[in-house]
């Protein structure tokens, strides 16, 4: 079981940004069987190159709940799930650092799309979200938004588990299980 996540932020920093957006969708290890999306409205400004980048201006989340206002529902769509993410650590750091705030530890086991790629699909030029789904043909509706991101990585996912298997079944006599 995993929690496909994507998330748009203030910064680069998990330490010093806040998430302004997140997606999550659970898959089972064959299909998306749920998902979540909000804007979330983080307690400092968005820079105006963020805002560039995103889309996502002062303005959009200002009426959008906190992060203490959804983190139950973040736990409770990755609990007993591995968190998959397109460079995970990113991801994963700035999460933990919003629950840290609120005085919680947050732990989950992590996957990383960038790394299984590099693992699966050698030889690519760039292993960069966009690039990676042009090479594959998934088409990414939203680009740097957290739903659209999340739902690219969800689609790459299962792809990348479809080659593991195949190179599982390959190669079965020398046990070579690559996740």
């Amino acid at each position: 079981m995993f929690a496909i996540i994507d998330i748009e932020t203030t910064g680069k920093s998990g330490e010093y940004g806040q998430i302004t957006e997140i997606a999550v969708f659970q898959h089972n290890g064959i299909e998306i069987t749920g998902s979540f999306t909000t804007l979330v409205k983080p307690e400092m400004h968005i820079p105006l190159f963020i805002t560039r980048l995103t889309g996502i201006t002062n303005d959009m989340v200002k009426d959008a709940p906190c992060f203490y206002q959804i983190a139950r529902k973040i736990i409770e769509l990755t609990a007993g799930r591995t968190i998959v993410a397109h460079n995970a650590q990113f991801d994963y750091n700035f999460i933990r650092e919003e629950y840290k705030r609120l005085g919680y530890n947050f732990q989950r086991k992590t996957l990383c799309t960038v790394k299984l790629a590099r693992k699966l699909f050698p030889g690519h030029k760039s292993y960069s979200l966009g690039n990676l789904c042009a090479d594959m043909g998934i088409q990414i509706n939203g680009r740097h938004r957290a739903e659209g991101d999340a739902f690219a990585t969800a689609q790459l996912f299962s792809l990348l588990l479809r080659e593991n298997e195949k190179l599982n079944q390959i190669q079965s006599a020398g046990n070579l299980k690559l996740f």
